[in-house]
């Protein structure tokens, strides 16, 4: 494990940052950057599923991952390697407020070089297949922590059918309650039990 991803490891943002603007200012390929950072966020992952992190520290990695992202965004866009691993457009469910699953996965998915498009939570069917019309994601994240709102699951994937979008994006939902057996009723792709089977999810569709 490089320096870098240690210190996302130990959550060390004082020298996360240090690190990434010396890699950057060295003219260091951003995607390499950005690997070193996912191989520490998986390990703060581990971490979690240990119970030596709790979501306190999975929630401050994803702010310092956010900062790293301001300074390495500009890089990327120069370098044309913004998009180089995929859009990802992820979203709670409407009459669904809750947002830790969905912002862990956004960390995990950001720290893998993707570009994602967070919606928020309490999203409306309109607007997440306005954002699929709108960025073109191969991927397209659904979380509910509320049983009762499964319908609204079912609703987007019917929407996108509608417009004629369904065949242009895996659909892959989550969330505590969540299992295959809502994944069938929603018509989804893929139910995702843990944030690091999204991601593993979303390298595959991407990669292919």
């Amino acid at each position: 494990m490089s320096e870098l991803s240690a210190a996302m490891k130990e959550l060390d943002e004082g020298l996360i940052l240090e690190l990434v603007r010396k890699d950057a200012a060295s003219g260091r390929n951003p995607l390499e950057i950005i690997g070193d950072l996912n191989r520490g966020v998986v390990g703060v992952g581990e971490l979690y599923e240990s119970g030596e992190y709790f979501v306190s520290q999975l929630m401050f990695a994803a702010e310092i991952l956010n900062e790293v992202m301001d300074i390495l965004e500009p890089v990327l866009a120069k370098s044309g390697a913004a998009e180089s691993a995929g859009t990802v457009v992820i979203g709670t469910v409407a009459g669904d407020v809750h947002d830790i699953g969905k912002n862990i996965v956004g960390t995990l998915l950001k720290g893998s070089g993707y570009r994602v498009v967070d919606l928020g939570v309490d999203v409306p069917t309109a607007k997440f297949v306005e954002a699929v019309e709108a960025h073109r994601p191969k991927v397209l994240g659904l979380s509910a922590l509320l049983s009762f709102t499964y319908p609204e699951m079912k609703a987007v994937v019917e929407a996108l059918k509608a417009k004629g979008l369904r065949d242009e994006v895996r659909v892959v939902i989550g969330g505590a309650p969540v299992n295959d057996e809502v994944r069938a009723y929603a018509g989804a792709d893929l139910w995702a039990p843990t944030a690091m089977d999204t991601v593993a999810f979303a390298n595959k569709v991407c990669a292919a």
